[in-house]
């Protein structure tokens, strides 16, 4: 799940309209952005396999620091207490922790069994759509269509800025997952790490755009 996650940091908005997109999106991807650190760091490991499922070529081997369900739970708990700390919105904390915690829900419908449920658990979890690449984009396609949606029901353009470069992103994203469906492989880990820390800059991205929006509600 990639573009899926996003869709959720979108239409998270009519729910925590005084949130940046950019937190929406910090929030409902953070899980993956704290896997490539750690995977940079030896603390976590995937293997490259293609045709290990239709989808992606990922082996996702040991990773219950930033993804079983009890380890998620907590980074969900830590960021909506940060959030409120510095924000005093009690709405938006909430909402924040629960798309840290969508992250994983969202991973559980296309991941094979590979989704511990602590660290240290030999019980591991998925249902795996991503064996069926129409499935697999039906889903994924539609969270993220209705994320988008709800963004632009809930908010407006005040200019220029806010109109396209909204549009920019939502491009640039199917582009992207679109590129990681059907191009090659990465040759290795350590490239689909460094490639996975530059999420960051789609995050920056999201603050920029709700700059130049203004909610509706």
């Amino acid at each position: 799940m990639f573009i899926g996650h996003f869709g959720a940091g979108f239409g998270a908005k009519a729910a925590a309209p005084k949130t940046s997109l950019g937190t929406l999106f910090l929030a409902s991807q953070f899980i993956d952005l704290l896997w490539p650190s750690l995977l940079l760091m030896g603390a976590e490991r995937v293997r490259i396999a293609p045709g290990i499922t239709r989808v992606t070529p990922l082996d996702f081997e040991y990773y219950p620091i930033s993804h079983s369900l009890l380890a998620v739970t907590g980074w969900a708990l830590l960021l909506a207490l940060v959030y409120q700390l510095i924000t005093r919105y009690p709405r938006g904390a909430v909402v924040a922790g629960l798309l840290v915690m969508s992250h994983w829900f969202l991973d559980l419908i296309v991941h094979r069994p590979d989704l511990p449920l602590s660290p240290g658990s030999t019980i591991k979890v998925g249902l795996g759509l991503w064996s069926s690449l129409p499935g697999t984009l039906v889903v994924e396609l539609l969270v993220f269509a209705v994320g988008v949606a709800i963004y632009l029901r809930q908010t407006k353009a005040m200019d220029r800025v806010g109109k396209w470069s909204l549009w920019l992103l939502i491009g640039f994203l199917l582009v992207i997952y679109l590129g990681n469906l059907f191009g090659p492989p990465p040759p290795n880990a350590s490239a689909l790490a460094w490639v996975g820390q530059s999420q960051w800059l789609l995050i920056l991205w999201g603050y920029w755009i709700d700059r130049h929006r203004r909610p509706l509600a």
